[in-house]
């Protein structure tokens, strides 16, 4: 493991800085306000967004919390492998927080959900170890980043912004208290305006 490692994390958010829907489905994976609406521009202007689409999936390990894997609560629906399909496109180890345990699912392409029942901390030390001297990134839902933002373990954020408003939902920074950024770096198109800030220490 490498003290070095950087944390990074994406999510696309709306101008009011929702995420996420309270009524997270099957049928509606980011909930029933929101559907894919923050998406459209991966699933539909794929094309005109390499660079932040390729730094979505470049990170050696990866962190999300267990409703971003999947809708069901409560007891494990062993069945369920993710909403990506038989190869998901991280290609890399993803650890998973929850509070119940799970066996670890390995699918194609190298991708791996690791179930991690003891802590965020716990899930980025193991995620630490994954990636060696690579990237980990949090890649969501908006709880699980907003967890990490205020522990102060995000070193890199990249929010892509959809020029709609929600209204409702889970918003990024909710209980987020303290910390300071600096921008690096502002991009934007029709659909989205990808913006990335660095974290100040100290």
């Amino acid at each position: 493991m490498s003290n070095a490692t950087r944390v990074t994390a994406d999510l696309c958010v709306s101008l009011d800085g929702i995420a996420a829907g309270h009524d997270q489905s099957v049928e509606h994976p980011f909930g029933s306000r929101i559907g894919f609406r923050l998406h459209t521009w991966i699933m539909e202007h794929a094309e005109d967004h390499p660079e932040e689409l390729a730094a979505l999936n470049a990170a050696s390990a990866y962190v999300m919390g267990r409703n971003m894997f999947g809708p069901d609560r409560g007891d494990w629906d062993l069945d369920w492998t993710g909403w990506w399909g038989p190869e998901p496109d991280y290609h890399a180890p993803v650890f998973v927080l929850g509070h119940r345990p799970r066996p670890t699912v390995e699918l194609a392409g190298g991708t791996s959900f690791t179930f991690v029942t003891d802590g965020i901390e716990a899930a980025l030390k193991l995620a630490r170890e994954a990636a060696g001297d690579g990237t980990v990134s949090i890649a969501g839902g908006p709880s699980t980043l907003n967890a990490y933002l205020r522990a102060g373990l995000v070193d890199e954020l990249r929010l892509h912004v959809v020029p709609i408003v929600i209204g409702e939902g889970i918003r990024v920074f909710d209980g987020v208290e303290d910390g300071t950024w600096t921008p690096v770096s502002s991009r934007t198109t029709p659909e989205v305006t990808h913006v990335t800030w660095r974290a100040v220490r100290g």
